[in-house]
């Protein structure tokens, strides 16, 4: 989509068609139960590795499909959309944004290579690990293990869902 287009309107921002699922997936990161019982930190840096590694699960399953391929980059987009209006939010200016959108960006493609790596070898022991390199957690003794569950059982309801049921913000039982 070219700027002019989005300025003068005369088509639809591709993005808007994920949006569900991106507030689905915010909706999903924000649950009390990766927090609670999980032991995902409740910190500023704990919710963005949250979000984080929710974002790239989510993109896996996404990647898995052919068509769903164009759709993970949408939602990669929603995910730095939301990243920097959050840091403008909090009052971050332009020099230091950008440094820290590429970092994030290098997180995330990170997560979604090692849970690739780790989601395929079908062993949570190696999941666990993944969390335990790569979240800040409130119980480092039983959260890498909790929160490797968490994200198994999530990822087997990401591939019972049709991409149909993913683009409304749905996901299966």
């Amino acid at each position: 989509m070219t700027f002019l287009s989005r300025l003068l309107g005369t088509q639809r921002d591709p993005r808007e068609k994920w949006r569900p699922l991106w507030h689905r997936l915010v909706g999903a990161a924000r649950e009390e139960h990766w927090y609670a019982q999980r032991g995902a930190a409740d910190t500023l840096d704990g919710r963005f590795d949250m979000i984080s590694m929710l974002t790239a699960l989510f993109m896996l399953r996404l990647e898995a499909e052919p068509e769903g391929v164009p759709a993970a980059a949408r939602l990669t987009e929603l995910f730095v959309e939301d990243m920097e209006g959050q840091m403008r939010e909090a009052g971050i200016g332009d020099p230091t944004v950008g440094k820290l959108m590429g970092r994030m960006m290098a997180t995330l493609g990170g997560r979604a290579g090692t849970l690739r790596d780790a989601l395929a070898r079908e062993d949570d022991a190696e999941l666990a690990g993944v969390v335990r390199r790569n979240m800040h957690l409130s119980d480092e003794e039983n959260g890498p293990d909790a929160m490797a569950q968490g994200l198994r059982a999530l990822h087997a309801r990401l591939t019972r869902t049709d991409i149909a049921m993913l683009e409304r913000g749905e996901i299966a039982e």
